[in-house]
């Protein structure tokens, strides 16, 4: 499934700052992500903002992790299709996240 999400373009939306939406969750920054625009919307759907235009990126997965990721304060992974039944997460580990970054490798800034 990593091959996979790597290889894939994933849509990021972005928050009221214009940064990609993460959400904090057990210590850890989580960028959140959709497989496509109706996961999206189901996401905007339950964060009540139904109504409003939600801005997103297309981004390839293997970006999230080895670009985006490192670049959050302190341990982050990705969290794709947040909210439904089909949702994972890609965590701050080594083999997902590159290894300066890894918290089990002692990589938490």
């Amino acid at each position: 499934m990593l091959g996979e999400f790597r290889r894939s373009a994933v849509l990021v939306p972005f928050d009221a700052q214009d940064s990609l939406w993460t959400a904090d969750f057990n210590g850890v920054r989580w960028i959140c992500a959709f497989s496509d625009e109706e996961a999206l919307a189901r996401f905007a759907h339950a964060q009540g903002g139904a109504g409003r235009e939600w801005a997103y990126r297309t981004i390839l997965g293997a970006r999230l992790l080895d670009v985006m990721v490192p670049m959050l304060p302190g341990p982050g992974g990705v969290a794709l299709d947040v909210g439904s039944e089909d949702g994972m997460v890609f965590p701050p580990v080594a083999g997902i996240v590159p290894d300066e970054v890894a918290v089990d490798l002692g990589g938490v800034r």
